[in-house]
């Protein structure tokens, strides 16, 4: 809001939330990780994605994360230097700022530095999750100092000061990328991974470029969705799912059957991921045939009555589940507009720190198939379209989206890593069906089926007794999730009245503001 009261746009915005959160969540993000900006210019109708997304060092092997034997060393691609992938979120910010803002970066980042600088109280969820990650966050010296308290996991309102970030936030502010990708910056970075036995070079951060993509797509019952390309998995799957869900009764089915439906289009769509999905750059997706109407027809034919077992499609195994990562959505009073979903992947990522950089890395690297038919750590299988390859982005699942329909746009994404796209499809279907508003939308009780493990995972409440007992009558598999998950930021415009909705997930924390 100080932002944008002082002349900035929505990508003004965007930019100073990015920083902010790196200094106030690192646990979901950070100048450590990567993310998707999901734009829209109202002057000219412009919409792209810009591609933060982290690369894998140069350096990097397919087999890196396995021992002699082929198989995968557990926390090899988790904990520590190695796991971290080259960061895309100080490139992002400044290029957002550069080419689409109206302020300068020093302004943008201003209120980062400040938070970093002057400090903030810790929070339950900070203390939570510093206490999952302690060990690994112990024995990162420099992660250590920052987030613990002399080693112990910090008491509530603990006052988090950061002023090796706080300079990091410094340097980019008055040199723009070159503050973080050179220099002074660059030098520790490079010279902590590599002490804590990372492969990262000077030529890696020198060689790291945004790329701006053309976002996926797709159309429901009239409806256009705007949603995050290749290397995100997100817009190509929202695009299948909601592509079957069309070519379905599941506006004459009972509430039942239609949840049925659902679960089924999940399956395919997920299936999908782990078969054909990876870096565009490296590999050929055809994303039109996998988008097409006519694909989604023939995956239809398969849906009846009864669940379809997902080892009766072709199929490989999953391995653990996790979740984190971060996102917001802004409108500006032009009618600019940004999604943006950001991550470090894991709790505090890497949990590695290089020292004198304030800046927790990510372990993004696990978001690649490190083996072929080996889940990463959020359950997620894949093969040789996402194995690692040097310089190489990894698959995703973050979901920036637009929905747009006669009378309303939509602003819309969630955390919660492999579960990001059901979340946003659920949410998409009540807006799509004329159900409710933001509020409705982003507390919507949610389930999850990713085709492997073959469960239907659902929060409490998610299904009526009624509901539950229909879904395994019919070969369902249901597996309650004892919390809640996700935090889902919505902000919509209703056109034809110029009237502004937002809301914050209340499962999370946020604050939806209008001003």
């Amino acid at each position: 809001m100080q932002v944008l009261a002082k002349g900035g746009n929505a990508f003004d915005a965007a930019v100073a939330v990015s920083a902010a959160l790196a200094v106030v969540e690192p646990m979901g993000s950070g100048l450590g990780g990567g993310g998707f900006w999901l734009l829209h210019r109202q002057r000219d109708g412009l919409q792209l994605m810009i591609d933060g997304r982290e690369r894998a060092p140069l350096k990097a092997r397919h087999d890196m994360y396995l021992d002699k034997n082929g198989t995968p060393v557990p926390g090899l691609s988790l904990n520590g230097a190695l796991a971290a992938g080259i960061p895309g979120v100080p490139a992002a910010l400044d290029h957002i700022t550069r080419k689409y803002g109206r302020l300068t970066l020093a302004e943008n980042l201003a209120p980062a530095i400040r938070l970093a600088r002057d400090g903030f109280p810790i929070y339950e969820r900070y203390r939570r999750l510093a206490e999952f990650r302690l060990e690994a966050l112990s024995d990162s010296p420099a992660a250590a100092a920052t987030f613990l308290d002399q080693g112990f996991l910090p008491e509530a309102g603990f006052q988090l000061k950061q002023p090796d970030l706080a300079r990091t936030l410094e340097r980019i502010a008055a040199k723009g990328r070159d503050g973080f990708y050179k220099g002074d910056t660059a030098h520790k970075l490079v010279r902590g991974v590599k002490k804590a036995g990372g492969i990262w070079s000077k030529k890696d951060l020198r060689d790291y470029r945004i790329v701006e993509r053309k976002p996926v797509v797709a159309s429901y019952h009239g409806a256009r969705i705007v949603s995050a390309a290749l290397p995100s998995a997100g817009g190509i799957v929202l695009a299948q799912t909601l592509n079957i869900l069309e070519s379905l009764p599941i506006r004459q089915s009972g509430p039942a059957l239609r949840k049925h439906y659902i679960i089924e289009a999940m399956r395919r769509g997920y299936r999908d991921r782990a078969r054909y999905l990876g870096d565009s750059d490296f590999i050929k997706v055809d994303v039109d045939a996998l988008t097409s109407k006519q694909y989604a027809d023939r995956l239809s034919e398969g849906i009846g009555k009864r669940a379809t077992p997902s080892k009766s499609l072709p199929g490989i195994e999953p391995r653990r589940l996790g979740t984190d990562t971060t996102h917001f959505s802004i409108l500006d009073r032009d009618g600019n507009r940004v999604a943006a979903t950001l991550s470090v992947n894991y709790p505090f990522g890497s949990a590695f720190m290089p020292a004198g950089t304030g800046v927790v890395l990510n372990n993004e690297m696990d978001d690649f198939s490190i083996k072929p038919g080996v889940g990463n750590v959020y359950g997620l299988v894949g093969n040789g379209a996402n194995a690692i390859a040097p310089g190489k982005r990894p698959l995703s699942s973050m979901s920036p989206t637009f929905i747009e329909t006669e009378d309303a746009v939509v602003v819309i994404g969630t955390p919660g890593g492999s579960r990001i796209i059901s979340m946003v499809l659920l949410a998409s279907l009540e807006c799509l069906e004329g159900r409710g508003g933001a509020k409705d939308w982003v507390a919507l009780k949610r389930y999850h089926h990713q085709y492997l493990p073959d469960v239907v995972q659902h929060e409490a409440g998610a299904f009526t007794h009624a509901e539950e007992k229909f879904l395994e009558d019919h070969g369902h598999k249901l597996e309650t999730i004892n919390r809640n998950y996700g935090n889902m930021q919505a902000v919509v415009w209703y056109k034809k009245s110029n009237r502004v909705d937002a809301a914050s997930d209340p499962r999370g924390e946020g604050l939806a503001t209008i001003q």
